[in-house]
């Protein structure tokens, strides 16, 4: 790790202290995390809310664990290459809470609609819902419709609200991880985000760059049977890519996190498109990757899991999480160097989620 400094930032870092929200604010970096610590946590907090997880655990008695998580979706174009608005409601809020070791068992989906969005657009968007809660085994048991003055809702938002139930025995967690364990990653990386940038900036390529979204329930339920609590950390590296994803869990466990860049996978379309608009894929979002921190003598049989299923078919090994540079994640280059992989302060890629 010679070289490498991690004491703090070596050159200036981009204005974040304002008055006002700014669209970095959304980003799930550093200023997201600002917003929150500063803005929300101080009036809002509680023992439940302080967990700071993809979900909230609540005691549910002998049955178990309650997990509940809400998300709002805002992304533009409403719909893209692989998937719309509405597949990405269900898949990021099953996926979140599958993400704390739970099964979601329902969804409630609230609805801001602009007016004059054309009747067809949120039929194929509700119908798109109904088939992708059907396939994670969810029900959609409450909903709630709001209307808007044109121009003020880019044709829809929906947020949801999944609630799940966790086994006690299966319990990963941002604060488990810890030195010797091995990173794990079921896919592709950068799919979702440039998707969306490529129709959003009129990019064109050899072939069409096609969103990731989708259901990782089942691969979270297979690692479950195969590995059980050996299993330290999941995240679904949505907002701020992989990156921010390690960062979080390297913070809240206080170990240090070691990437080999020649492991990890990102399509060549994606990869192009990536150059193209100068973005480094390792902080673009993706809808149906897990990041799976699991105790080494078991990373094997976890790929082994994941592979038992399309979505993680090209699941790999892509870093160990180590004891030295606690809170930070080094990359080992393809040159042979490394590099600190911090959370980003602001958002480089607004409204892909």
């Amino acid at each position: 790790m010679t070289g490498v400094r991690f004491d703090g930032p070596a050159c200036p870092v981009p204005l974040t202290d304002t008055e006002r929200v700014q669209l970095g604010h959304g980003s799930g970096g550093k200023m997201s995390a600002r917003l929150i610590r500063d803005h929300f946590v101080p009036l809002l907090g509680n023992e439940y809310l302080a967990q700071q997880g993809d979900g909230a655990v609540l005691p549910a008695g002998e049955r178990g664990e309650l997990v509940v998580s809400t998300d709002s979706f805002v992304v533009s174009p409403l719909e893209f290459p692989g998937g719309n608005i509405g597949a990405l409601a269900v898949h990021g809020t099953v996926n979140d809470v599958a993400m704390m070791g739970a099964t979601p068992l329902f969804i409630t989906a609230g609805f801001i609609l602009e007016e004059g969005l054309p009747l067809d657009v949120l039929d194929r968007v509700v119908a798109t819902m109904a088939a992708a809660a059907r396939a994670a085994g969810v029900q959609m048991v409450a909903g709630d419709t709001k209307v808007v003055e044109r121009g003020k809702a880019d044709g829809m938002y929906i947020n949801t609200t999944g609630l799940g139930m966790r086994d006690p025995g299966f319990r990963p967690g941002p604060e488990r991880a810890r030195p010797g364990d091995v990173i794990l990653v079921s896919g592709p990386l950068a799919r979702h985000g440039m998707a969306i940038m490529a129709v959003r900036e009129g990019l064109s390529f050899e072939t069409t760059i096609t969103s990731d979204t989708a259901c990782l329930v089942p691969l979270v339920a297979q690692l479950r049977q195969d590995i059980g609590d050996h299993v330290a950390a999941l995240r679904d590296p949505t907002r701020g890519g992989m990156a921010s994803a390690l960062n979080e869990i390297a913070q809240a466990s206080k170990v240090g996190m070691e990437l080999d860049e020649s492991a990890i996978p990102v399509p060549p379309d994606a990869y192009a498109a990536c150059e193209m608009l100068g973005l480094d894929p390792l902080y673009v979002a993706n809808e149906g990757v897990l990041t799976a921190i699991v105790r080494p003598e078991h990373a094997d049989a976890a790929l082994a899991a994941m592979r038992k299923h399309a979505v993680g078919a090209e699941a790999r090994i892509v870093g160990r999480v180590v004891a030295e540079h606690p809170g930070y994640v080094v990359l080992k280059t393809l040159v042979g160097g490394t590099r600190i992989v911090d959370m980003l302060p602001g958002d480089q890629l607004p409204r892909i989620c």
